[in-house]
């Protein structure tokens, strides 16, 4: 692409917000000033040159990016957290500048080791050449310098730009899904992403002998990688195609092929006033038809928080207990799913059409009794079990129909009593 086209891409504010232009020449005069190289690399430019909206600014510089950093401060404002083992700061920018995030990341140019495969790199800085054959896929081995009169020059020593136009990703090495496992699921969500294709030469690298260093991987590190599946729009597509590549039962034994019967769902956050997440909806299906044993066990490798086991936990519960709740009081079924978290609830709807779970969200969770315990105490009740007794038998009058208005309420009352 010639400087000129890549310039235009970069002053389109459809593509790059004015606010964020700002911010560029800002780093990009800095940079000059200090005879600094600074480049724009990764995403940024696979996405521009896509045509595609640019969120995050991935700023390189060769030389020490925590003295740019401070040097931005000393400038402009703000502050900076330095990470000195990293050669890594971030620039925490002043609130006038009024962007979203409102930080960025300055990164020194770097090369990598990695002492063991799957373990964390050790850097030490170099060149932007250097840094960009340490990166994943040709096509985010690209830069775009912005220092000076180099501003809108674009580098592409691995051939990135032909592979982006051609819809492939490529590795830089054989040894690239060894060196970093997490490399296959980015590879998995790019080619969903983008409806990319995995190039032949990197298919044959996905071998069980490079998928068995996904076992190395921390539960923690393998969790995000597929929290971030579960965050793209062809979440399903990504699973499938993870599956198809043997990716799982590396992971853990148990973890099964996703049912495509629950495909439609994984969007279908609710309108509800129910706190939604599409991660917790993604582990939920894919583990709704699971043995409590099995998700305990999933739910350890991937070092789950504990409300997210607990809903993962509770929408399985829950489907394999329908059979027992149909036919029920509407209290009943109030009183079985109010320890449930919502979501679950509405994850097994969606693949039951159970009424009564619609019902419960919708209505009869919000049905309460007029009574209260300060009314009890006022009717010379003392204080104790009796008191939670009481206020259920109520509340089930309500919903059952039993009682329909405050009046009733209190001729129940006076028979409890």
């Amino acid at each position: 692409m010639q400087k000129d086209d890549l310039l235009r891409l970069m002053r389109d504010p459809n593509l790059l917000p004015s606010e964020k232009q700002t911010l560029l020449s800002i780093i990009a005069g800095q940079a000059a000033s200090l005879g600094m190289p600074c480049y724009l690399v990764g995403g940024f430019v696979r996405d521009l040159l896509l045509g595609k909206p640019v969120n995050d600014l991935d700023v390189i510089v060769e030389g020490d990016a925590i003295r740019f950093g401070e040097s931005l401060v000393k400038q402009h404002g703000g502050k900076l957290t330095s990470h000195h083992k990293f050669h890594t700061a971030i620039w925490h920018l002043p609130s006038s500048f009024l962007i979203h995030p409102s930080s960025l990341d300055l990164i020194t140019a770097r090369k990598e080791t990695y002492k063991t495969p799957g373990a964390l790199p050790t850097v030490q800085p170099a060149a932007i050449d250097d840094d960009l054959r340490r990166r994943d896929f040709t096509i985010n081995a690209m830069a775009i310098r912005i220092d000076g009169d180099h501003f809108g020059e674009l580098l592409d020593p691995l051939h990135g730009q032909a592979d982006l136009e051609e819809g492939l990703i490529r590795v830089l090495h054989p040894n690239s899904f060894m060196d970093d496992p997490t490399r296959i699921f980015r590879a998995i969500r790019y080619e969903a992403r983008y409806s990319f294709t995995l190039h032949p030469s990197s298919v044959s690298l996905v071998t069980p002998g490079s998928l068995a260093y996904i076992s190395t991987l921390s539960g923690e590190r393998i969790r995000h990688e597929l929290d971030l599946i579960f965050e793209e729009e062809n979440s399903l597509q990504m699973i499938l195609r993870a599956g198809s590549l043997d990716v799982f039962k590396w992971i853990h034994p148990d973890l099964p092929i996703f049912n495509s019967a629950y495909s439609d769902f994984l969007n279908a956050l609710p309108i509800l006033d129910i706190p939604a997440s599409r991660i917790t909806m993604g582990y939920m299906l894919w583990f709704l038809d699971l043995s409590e044993e099995s998700i305990m066990s999933i739910e350890r490798r991937l070092d789950f928080s504990s409300d997210l086991t607990h809903a993962v936990w509770a929408a399985s519960l829950l489907k394999k207990s329908l059979a027992f709740l149909v036919n029920s009081k509407p209290s009943e079924w109030t009183f079985a799913l109010e320890k449930l978290p919502l979501l679950s609830i509405y994850a097994v709807y969606l693949i039951s059409r159970e009424d009564a779970l619609l019902d419960y969200l919708s209505v009869w969770r919000h049905i309460k009794s007029h009574t209260t315990g300060d009314d009890l105490k006022a009717r010379g009740l003392p204080p104790g079990p009796r008191f939670g007794e009481i206020l259920t038998q109520l509340r089930a009058a309500w919903l059952d129909g039993e009682v329909t208005n405050e009046k009733q309420e209190k001729e129940l009352l006076n028979t409890l009593l």
